[in-house]
Formats: C-alpha cells, structure tokens, sequence
C-alpha cells in the first residue's frame, strides 16, 4: 500500500501557502516546497517565499537549498523531495506538496523517471532555436508513438536530448504515494486583482532592493533573467534597459499570463479537487483530507 500525500497546487497569488500552512498544522503534517525559485537562498519577496512568521511553527522543506547562481534541475528537486517525503513519513507525520510549478508538482507526485544522464548544453542551446510545435514534429520523426504532451516545451526537448544520447526508453512513471489533489485558484477578475495588490505590496517591501542587492553580490544578469517574471524585469529595470512605470506594467501583465498558463497546464488533471476560495475552503480541504485518510485502500 502507498502511503498518502496532501497535493495543493494552484496558481500565482491565490493563498496556496497559507491554505498549507492551515491544513497542515491541523493534519500534523510537513510542507515540501514545489516552487522552481524558492530553492535558491535569498530570492524571497521576488518568489513569493513564506516567511518563517508566516509558517506559523509548520515545518518546511525545500526551501533555501541553493545560491543563487548555482545549478538546480528538475531531476535535483525530486530527489530532494523524495528524502524529506520519505523523512516526514518515517516520523509518521503527513506530507503536504504545495507549490505553483506544475512539472516539479508532477514529477514527484506521479513518480517521473528521469533519465541521469548529464544534459548536452550545445544540443540544448540548439533545440531553445525552435519553437515548441517544430520540437513536437522532430520528437514525432524520431518516435512516432510518443504520448509527451506536446505543448509541455520542457519533455519534449528532454526527450529529444535522451534520444540524441542513445536513451530511448520511453519516459515512465513509477508513482510512490497515494495521492489526494487540491486545486487553489479564483475567478479572473479577482486573480487579476490580487496579482496586482500583491505586486504593490512587494515592491513597497522592498522586491527592487532584494533584486538589486543579488546582482551587486555579483549574481548574473543571465541567470537572473532566466529565473523570469519578477527577477527577470527588475534585473531589466535595475540595468536600465526599461523605466519604473514600464517594469511594472509588464510585470503585472507577464504574471497574469503566466497564471493563465498555470491554469492550463493544471486543468489536464481531472484528479484535482478545485476548491472554493471565496466560501471556506480549510473546512471543505478538511473534510476532503479526512475522508482520504480514512480510506484503507
């Protein structure tokens, strides 16, 4: 039998972390992380890092495992989830994995079978030429009866490099919990409108002097811009290749977006309970948790 696991993912700005931090002080479980930028240490008003205060004595993992700069894949944060999963239900408390990066959400919950092979950066710099449908069409010729999602750019050109370095099995998964799925996100107006309160709020927070202090501590521009969204316009604003009012006009607009695409990615998963923000969504996530530790099977 596999032990269970508490899955809430959702979209940016929606109470994700708080809703957590709720259910799992309640539930006697631990948080796992699954946020692609709250791993690197000192990038925290700009991902949107829970504070310690805000975590109200509720263990967390995965947060602050790397300098920023340094290398972090998708393969690194499963196996680090893996050892704190497996760590939290050793002491038999219950794992809870929230975050808004939908591949790393995945790759642990449904067990992904990542490939060790080292990537071919040359090849990968070659294959970022391409837009995602032309790498769909290239995947197509070289295996015909692959089932990668191809919207998903990421699998589609890691299939692509496991198939240029002789790695031809298909990408399984193996999962190795019992899952239970919430979905956290509201109605777009109101999305929209706490993207935009909470964009105000960091930045009176001080998000431009956070950005500013990384890049003097010597961070690069390269690897602030591909970190995306806040770190990547503010690190634009901050060399001057854009004005204040343009940064966060174009900020608010790529967070939205990007919270569309969250949406997207998440809706191909019928398993995901999408709960009812704007009623009481600790009690209903509760009594959805409690029927599920309830079941023997």
């Amino acid at each position: 039998m596999l032990p269970k696991m508490i899955v809430i993912e959702g979209t940016n700005a929606s109470g994700k972390s708080s809703l957590g931090v709720k259910l799992a002080a309640r539930f006697g479980g631990e948080i796992i992380s699954a946020d692609s930028r709250q791993v690197f240490c000192r990038l925290d008003l700009g991902s949107g890092k829970i504070t310690p205060e805000e975590m109200e004595g509720v263990p967390h993992h995965l947060l602050d495992v790397r300098n920023p700069g340094e290398f972090f894949s998708m393969a690194d944060f499963q196996r680090l989830a893996y050892e704190a999963i497996d760590d939290i239900l050793s002491r038999d408390r219950l794992p809870f994995l929230v975050g808004g990066t939908g591949l790393y959400v995945d790759a642990v919950a449904d067990g992904y079978e990542i490939s060790d092979k080292a990537p071919d950066h040359s090849l990968r710099a070659h294959l970022e030429t391409f837009e995602t449908p032309e790498l769909y069409e290239m995947l197509k010729q070289k295996l015909p009866d692959t089932d990668i999602d191809p919207r998903n750019r990421h699998r589609v050109m890691r299939a692509l490099e496991k198939l240029e370095a002789g790695d031809d099995r298909p990408a399984g998964k193996n999962p190795r919990y019992k899952l239970l799925k919430l979905g956290v996100t509201w109605p777009r107006e109101i999305l929209k409108q706490r993207i935009d309160e909470r964009l105000e709020r960091r930045l009176q927070e001080g998000m431009v002097e956070e950005v500013k202090a990384l890049l003097d501590e010597g961070v690069s521009e390269e690897f602030m811009v591909k970190l995306g969204l806040e770190y990547k316009y503010l690190t634009w604003y901050l060399t001057g290749k854009i004005g204040y009012e343009q940064m966060k006009e174009e900020l608010g607009n790529a967070i939205k977006k990007f919270a569309k695409r969250q949406m997207t990615w998440f809706r191909r998963d019928p398993r995901i309970h999408w709960l009812d923000m704007s009623a009481d969504p600790v009690a209903e996530a509760s009594d959805l948790i409690e029927a599920f530790l309830s079941e023997n099977v």
